[in-house]
């Protein structure tokens, strides 16, 4: 939602470990609940608002929904920063929904991302720049992405927005191709989400639409189009190596920006960043050089009409 008072500031969300890399990918992907939340925490501290969070086997890195696992980092994080916790109904391409939503439901954070619709979601060239892997699950993982359908049929979306919606949870929407937007209004039309609503253009996955700029410019007009200027509140990521492009370009359009880990392993070309935070804040020098400021916790509430932290299950 378009606002005076917030003019000169941009949410930063910081996405610390998603699904889709694997552990041999990058030795600073953040695997163990302590590893989770460590990197969580400082993200917070470098400035981003919104930390959106992912499970992982403790033992291998294999994504998981398993909200045991979720509660050994939610607490620490909840407790030591006031950073908006953001948790994926996402999981993995190979989860159920029951799987995705488990934790979300259990937890019932201020934030939860909710993929717009289903895509082909693939990683699979990047098998063949491996030759030795940590753990035997990541080989056919990543080269089984070839037959990935990251699945969010509109029953699924409808169960997805009723389930955690009641409870006050809010989502970024995450649209990976135009028909996501459309798929955005449906829901809008039929009253089950309600301005104002945080929209995330997703831009470079192998499935979805490409990393070009005319693209972004065609998904902004067209969110505009579809839901007035003044609705929603919209955020920029991009895979690899257009992260950092793609968040400077949408920062210069008034937009929100998203990093992390789950979205680039990289900080510059042929450069593994070392942690989350190299990201956030390489982001927020670039913010910096427009004048613009990272929004604080307390603003990203206020942007986006949270319900606050203490009105959640995490404890």
């Amino acid at each position: 939602m378009a606002s005076k008072k917030f003019k000169n500031k941009a949410i930063i969300t910081c996405a610390v470990t998603g699904a889709m890399h694997t552990p041999t990918m990058s030795d600073h992907l953040p695997c163990t609940p302590d590893e989770i939340a460590k990197e969580s925490l400082a993200a917070a501290e470098a400035g981003a608002a919104i930390i959106h969070l992912h499970a992982r086997n403790p033992e291998t890195g294999e994504p998981t929904g398993d909200p045991a696992v979720f509660e050994q980092f939610l607490p620490a994080i909840k407790e030591r920063t006031d950073a908006v916790i953001n948790i994926t109904t996402g999981g993995s391409p190979t989860m159920a929904v029951e799987e995705r939503i488990a934790g979300p439901a259990k937890f019932s954070p201020e934030m939860c991302s909710l993929n717009m619709g289903s895509l082909n979601f693939a990683i699979f060239p990047a098998a063949k720049r491996i030759k030795d892997w940590k753990f035997p699950w990541e080989k056919e993982y990543v080269e089984g992405s070839k037959d990935f359908i990251f699945r969010n049929t509109f029953g699924d979306i409808e169960y997805i927005l009723n389930t955690l919606g009641d409870g006050g949870t809010k989502f970024e929407h995450e649209c990976y191709d135009v028909g996501h937007l459309y798929n955005l209004a449906h829901f809008l039309d039929r009253g089950l989400i309600k301005p104002p609503f945080f929209v995330q253009n997703i831009f470079g996955i192998l499935g979805g639409i490409g990393p070009e700029v005319d693209n972004l410019m065609f998904m902004k007009q067209t969110a505009d189009r579809l839901f007035g200027k003044d609705t929603y509140q919209w955020s920029v990521l991009a895979a690899g190596r257009f992260q950092m492009p793609f968040a400077t370009q949408a920062a210069l359009m008034g937009g929100n920006v998203r990093v992390g880990l789950e979205d680039s392993l990289s900080i510059g070309p042929g450069k593994l960043a070392e942690s989350n935070v190299d990201q956030v804040e390489k982001i927020k020098r670039i913010l910096a050089e427009m004048h613009l400021e990272p929004a604080t916790p307390a603003e990203a509430r206020e942007m986006l009409d949270l319900k606050g932290a203490d009105n959640t299950n995490i404890s």
